[in-house]
C-alpha cells in the first residue's frame, strides 16, 4: 500500500515520543483525546460535505484534496492511537477481537452483499 511499514506499536511509540518531547502528557487524558479525535473526525467529514459519490471520485484524483484527506485521516488516527495508549488498550488486539464478534454478528450466508442495518437483521 505504501513505503511506510510501521506497526501500530511503532506508530504509538512515535506519537508517544512527540508528546513527551513537548511535555503534553498533562493534556493527553483519555477524555480530552476522545474529544479531539471527534473534532478531527468532523474535519474529515467536512471534506466530503455536500459532495455526491461522483464528486468524491473526481476529488480523489486531485492531489490537493488527497493531501488534505491524508492529513485529516492522520489526525484522527493519531488521536485514536493516543486514546488507546493512554487507556492501556492494545488497538491491534481490540480490532482482532471486534472482527471476531462481527463475524458472529454478521454471518456471510445472510449478510453477503447487504448493507448492515438494524432494519434488515434476520429474525
Amino acid at each position: 500500500m505504501g513505503e511506510y511499514l510501521q506497526t501500530l506499536a511503532e506508530l504509538i511509540e512515535i506519537i508517544r515520543e512527540f508528546v513527551k518531547e513537548r511535555n503534553w502528557d498533562q493534556y493527553n487524558q483519555p477524555l480530552n483525546l476522545a474529544v479531539s479525535m471527534s473534532i478531527e473526525a468532523g474535519e474529515l467529514l467536512e471534506l466530503f460535505q455536500w459532495k455526491t459519490h461522483e464528486d468524491v471520485e473526481v476529488a480523489l484524483k486531485d492531489d490537493r484534496f488527497r493531501e488534505e484527506l491524508a492529513s485529516e485521516i492522520a489526525d484522527v488516527l493519531v488521536y485514536l492511537l493516543r486514546v488507546a495508549d493512554t487507556t492501556g488498550i492494545d488497538p491491534a488486539k481490540a480490532i482482532v477481537e471486534k472482527m471476531k464478534r462481527n463475524r458472529e454478528k454478521y454471518p456471510i450466508d445472510y449478510w453477503k452483499g447487504k448493507a448492515p442495518s438494524k432494519f434488515n437483521r434476520p429474525e
